[in-house]
């Protein structure tokens, strides 16, 4: 078998490479954090984009097992968030220096729902001077959809996978039309298609995950040729059916290792794409995302969404709901930012490097 010391130092990696990786402790661990470090430094830098969070509405069509939001939870109050109220949101994240927003909801595919989102895009541009860069992450849409928020200004998106392996992927959506692995995967060769800058990733930590099905999952991020990728732990929610294989959970301590291997791993990958520090880790330590910042990612994410609608956006428990004035937790992060060694890339929609050397034609290319 190769060491890890080999294996990092190679340009590809096969199925059983990235096992081994996975499974690194100690020193062998430590190798594989120091050249995910070199590689972000070489071909990324030290600058972290943020990228201000708007939780627009947590109305979802989906009924997946882990997601506190899903449509069979009675128990979730519904909300959409008003226009004007979007709006004032992303001069705020204008304001802060952001230079860019990621605007996110439940799963909706309704023309009333199609139309609201082209026309708040138009609306944020315009009060925006056209300065932000704009992040969807809205599910499944047609083609047709997907071309007209690309229109109206939108030029990333993020659509997760979850589980890259369909056994597993079953294990988390219901089988039917509504959750089919095959549309889901369809829609993001339509994302590349549109010419969007496409963003996926994967649940880390999941009952019945291994290391070989998150070993598939980088060979699909890989594959799949993505420009960014938002992917952390499974953290579980009470009102849900996958709560009831919590017994199963790696411990806080393994999934929050198992997170920060998947981007150290995936940075020497794919060394110049986006990949976000996410929210989901701060539930497991406070400092979590400074850590996936230090062993590869490059986005962070902080949520400016109206406080009085935070506590009704739980896709999983105990999430961080952040009180203190947005300019008080911008402080805050910016010191942490410095602490390790990196800088806000202020004023910049922080774009994929991975798109921007990318061939126009091979946008029109995939071969998983």
């Amino acid at each position: 078998m190769k060491t890890v010391a080999e294996i990092i130092e190679q340009n590809a990696f096969s199925h059983s490479d990235l096992v081994t990786l996975l499974a690194a402790e100690g020193d062998d661990l430590k190798l594989i954090y120091d050249k995910a470090a070199e590689v972000k430094a070489k071909y990324i830098g030290n600058k972290v984009y943020l990228r201000g969070l708007v939780e627009y509405s947590n109305k979802c069509r989906k009924n997946c097992y882990y997601c506190g939001i899903r449509l069979g939870n009675a128990k979730v109050n519904r909300y959409t968030i008003d226009d004007d109220e979007v709006v004032q949101a992303a001069k705020y994240i204008k304001q802060l220096g952001y230079g860019s927003m990621v605007l996110q909801s439940g799963e909706l595919m309704t023309p009333t729902f199609v139309d609201a989102i082209e026309r708040l895009l138009l609306r944020i541009h315009e009060a925006t001077d056209h300065t932000l860069g704009i992040t969807l992450s809205m599910g499944e849409q047609s083609e047709d959809t997907y071309r007209r928020w690309f229109d109206a200004g939108a030029k990333r998106y993020l659509l997760r996978i979850e589980s890259s392996t369909k056994e597993l992927y079953y294990k988390l959506h219901p089988d039917d039309n509504t959750h089919s692995y095959d549309i889901r995967l369809e829609a993001l060769l339509t994302l590349r298609k549109v010419g969007y800058q496409v963003g996926s990733g994967v649940m880390i930590g999941l009952p019945f995950q291994t290391l070989d099905h998150l070993a598939d999952d980088l060979l699909f991020l890989q594959s799949l040729d993505v420009d960014m990728v938002g992917m952390g732990p499974y953290i579980e929610h009470s009102d849900t059916p996958l709560y009831q294989y919590r017994y199963l959970l790696p411990s806080v301590e393994h999934r929050l290792e198992l997170s920060l291997k998947m981007v150290a791993i995936l940075r020497i990958m794919m060394k110049d794409i986006n990949i976000a520090a996410t929210t989901a880790l701060q539930t497991l330590r406070a400092d979590a995302r400074e850590q996936a910042v230090v062993v590869g990612a490059n986005i962070i994410m902080p949520n400016v969404t109206p406080q009085s609608f935070r506590k009704q956006y739980f896709l999983y428990q105990n999430k961080t709901v952040v009180k203190d004035d947005a300019f008080a937790y911008h402080e805050q992060l910016e010191q942490a930012i410095k602490a390790i060694g990196c800088e806000i890339g202020y004023n910049a929609h922080g774009d994929s490097k991975h798109f921007e050397r990318t061939p126009l034609m091979s946008l029109w290319g995939y071969n998983y």
